[in-house]
């Protein structure tokens, strides 16, 4: 029984779909992987199906009407990572711009080294980008800047996807009040972490563009990002962020039972 759930939201990802989850299950640990494909019509859904059959009790699926935002798939992932007990959920791209081998020192960050959050980071060492042109890194890395700068977050890569989360950070995290569906989405998520007063470690690692595939980046996900940030820190003087009160409640609700159904574990 595996202690560690992937989730890897996809849309158009076939030409990388099933490189990744192979990857991911070749690794010395065991984890379980969760694609939330958000009716991709290249038939991305359609090659993890294949797969389930070789991989029947570590590879599930979620199939989701239309592209709904990153934000809410990672939500709808942890809702059902939630309701299957798993203990350590973790954020990840199809495109191998993020690692998988890097899965594992995560994963030893909170399991082993007691952190609550593990944040895969390009920026807590210098700049660790590969194949990105200039324009991207600069914009990438100015948006971490000013994120600390608005905050106050002690965080060098506020805009990471590539994390681990356990169990009792998303248990305490009001899920149903996460407010933004793209790039912002990662910045709130830490955001909330940090004000909950969770432990959060950086790990360094190189990320690497995407060789397959198309970006899902655009202006207006960044704009979200930007003027969100704001939002966030603005809505946070009127708010308590107190772990004693409870988790959310909205955190424990069962998800639907993914493809093959798994009643436990």
């Amino acid at each position: 029984m595996n202690d560690g759930l992937v989730l890897i939201p996809t849309y158009n990802e076939r030409e990388n779909a099933e490189l990744i989850i192979r990857k991911v299950f070749s690794l010395p640990k065991g984890f379980d992987v969760l694609i939330i494909d958000d009716g991709s019509p290249d038939g991305t859904a359609e090659v993890v199906r294949g797969l389930q059959q070789e991989f029947p009790d570590r590879l599930f699926l979620e199939e989701r009407s239309g592209k709904l935002g990153l934000g809410t798939a990672y939500i709808h992932g942890f809702r059902w990572a939630l309701a299957r007990n798993y203990q350590y959920v973790f954020e990840m791209d199809a495109d191998f711009s993020h690692n998988p081998d890097d899965l594992i020192r995560l994963y030893q960050a909170c399991a082993t080294d007691g952190y609550d959050l593990a944040i895969g980071s390009r920026y807590i060492q210098g700049v660790n980008v590969v194949n990105w042109p200039m324009d991207r890194v600069l914009m990438s890395w100015f948006a971490s800047a000013y994120v600390r700068l608005v905050t106050g977050m002690p965080i060098a890569d506020a805009t990471a996807g590539f994390k681990c989360y356990t169990a009792r950070v998303l248990r305490t995290i009001p899920l149903d009040r996460i407010r933004f569906v793209g790039y912002a989405f990662q910045i709130e998520m830490k955001w909330l972490a940090y004000k909950y007063g969770f432990r959060i470690k950086e790990v360094p690692i190189i990320f690497t563009d995407r060789t397959r595939g198309t970006s899902k980046m655009t202006k207006g996900i960044f704009q979200e990002a930007l003027f969100g940030v704001v939002q966030m820190k603005l809505s946070s003087l009127f708010r308590s962020f107190d772990r004693a009160a409870g988790p959310s409640p909205e955190s424990t609700i069962p998800a639907p039972a993914a493809t093959p159904a798994r009643e436990t574990r």
